[in-house]
């Protein structure tokens, strides 16, 4: 099937773009020019630039600097992409041109043609409504894609990550109570060690993430100040007065997140310092996960070998030679998961670090990888918690077996027969073969009855 073309202008002359195509020439360019990844900015991002575009032209309307007619037009054009719309028109590659130049004129353009298409005009009639003059009010791209990356990041976290997260923490938070009275082996170094509850244990893995779930939270404060109407530097040029506030009153209305103006408009243009502060609670986040998918692979490791003490539901065939093998899927996705989020945030932070001057050009590559991160994340996290955590079990008998037989429960005699008698038993047991049980009353240290009350487990927990 044949392609049909329009040809339009820029300043640089004609461009042949799609016929049915929202783009233009800008954007028609920057495909053209950066066929790179095959990659493009999430829709999250894309719909944080419809609000910024549609906040602009309505709090210029508001204030005399734009015909209504015109800023109504783009407010209907950009809840069209809200609504889900024309997602497909924004088709400029993650690594494009520096700062996201080619991201803010794709949607600069689509918004335009299809707010011309309202007007009654054809793609392309600028006359009617321009990308630049109109669309671009008010605005440039070094403040409005910080602040779309403000804007789409803190959405992510508040309306997927976080609740995706406290999920995870009341997943663990059950299974601690539910396993609570089942007393194992404490591990640390990995080598035996005193005993402990499994709900002691898991309760453990259900603080670390609600501490990371407010960790995420504290560092997300920063994201509520936005660059909007800095302009080109911070100066705010070309921008009628109160246009920030009343743009970003706006925002603040769609959105329903406290958003405002930034404190210091040249400082938020410059740096991405707060988008740095969340990468580092996400690295944090994602410690805890790694952390707990490594745990969780070793506890289940087995079933005859290993410690077998935790029970994962079988999720698929393990293996396609070894008959009835079943492998620690979720753990495993987890794992990987989490490592390619560090990899992101990693070039969150660097990129973050590559900012020159007055602006950070490395922006639209900041913007992907932060939010893939938050992405992944968050699905995972679903994932873990229905496919793996809800449907787990722990081997009562095992972890039984195991707190009985361990040598460092001798650890309770230090108050009784004290730390050297307690080591000299330790090592006999290892050496016999022995419980601890069996050499303290061989040795007559201590009767029956003192040695029952010492060596109670679920009193040592």
């Amino acid at each position: 099937m044949t392609t049909e073309f329009r040809i339009e202008k820029d300043t640089l002359g004609d461009v042949k773009i799609p016929k049915n195509a929202y783009w233009g020439p800008q954007t028609q360019r920057a495909v053209e020019n950066f066929p790179i990844s095959g990659l493009r900015l999430q829709p999250a991002f894309i719909r944080a630039q419809a609000i910024i575009k549609r906040s602009a032209a309505l709090a210029n309307a508001d204030l005399g600097d734009l015909d209504k007619k015109v800023a109504n037009a783009i407010a209907q054009a950009c809840d069209e992409i809200l609504s889900g719309k024309h997602v497909e028109h924004f088709v400029v590659d993650v690594y494009q041109a520096g700062a996201g130049t080619s991201q803010n004129m794709n949607a600069n353009e689509v918004i335009a043609n299809r707010a011309i298409e309202l007007l009654s005009g054809q793609k392309g009639d600028y006359k009617l409504v321009h990308p630049n003059d109109h669309v671009n009010r008010g605005q440039s791209t070094n403040d409005t894609i910080p602040t779309a990356i403000h804007i789409s990041t803190l959405e992510e976290i508040t309306h997927k990550l976080i609740p995706a997260l406290a999920k995870l923490h009341q997943a663990l938070a059950q299974k601690a109570k539910e396993f609570d009275h089942i007393v194992k082996s404490g591990r640390t170094h990995l080598q035996d060690a005193v005993p402990m509850r499994v709900g002691q244990e898991f309760g453990a893995y259900a603080r670390m993430i609600e501490l990371g779930i407010e960790r995420v939270k504290i560092a997300s404060e920063g994201l509520k100040e936005l660059a909007l109407g800095g302009n080109a530097v911070g100066t705010g040029i070309n921008t009628p007065k109160g246009y920030d506030k009343k743009a970003i009153d706006y925002i603040a209305q769609i959105t329903k997140l406290s958003f405002a103006p930034a404190k210091d408009k040249f400082e938020q243009i410059q740096n991405r310092d707060a988008v740095v502060f969340v990468s580092g609670a996400l690295r944090t986040v994602t410690t805890s996960l790694l952390k707990i998918a490594d745990d969780f692979r070793l506890l289940c490791s087995g079933p005859k070998t290993g410690f077998n003490e935790l029970l994962l539901p079988a999720l698929q065939p393990g293996s396609s030679i070894m008959p009835g093998k079943v492998n620690p899927v979720m753990p495993e996705m987890l794992n990987m998961v989490c490592f390619q989020i560090l990899g992101h945030l990693e070039a969150v932070e660097r990129g973050a670090q590559a900012g020159q001057l007055e602006l950070n050009v490395m922006m639209p590559m900041i913007a992907y990888n932060l939010l893939q991160a938050i992405a992944i994340m968050a699905n995972a996290s679903t994932v873990f918690v229905s496919r793996c955590v809800e449907g787990m079990q722990m081997n009562a008998e095992q972890c039984q077996r195991f707190a009985e037989n361990t040598p460092q429960a001798a650890t309770a005699l230090n108050p009784v027969i004290g730390y050297e008698k307690a080591a000299m038993v330790v090592k006999e047991s290892l050496a016999s073969g022995k419980t601890i049980r069996e050499v303290v009353l061989e040795k007559k240290l201590l009767s029956p009855e003192e040695l029952d009350k010492a060596l109670d487990l679920r009193k040592l927990t």
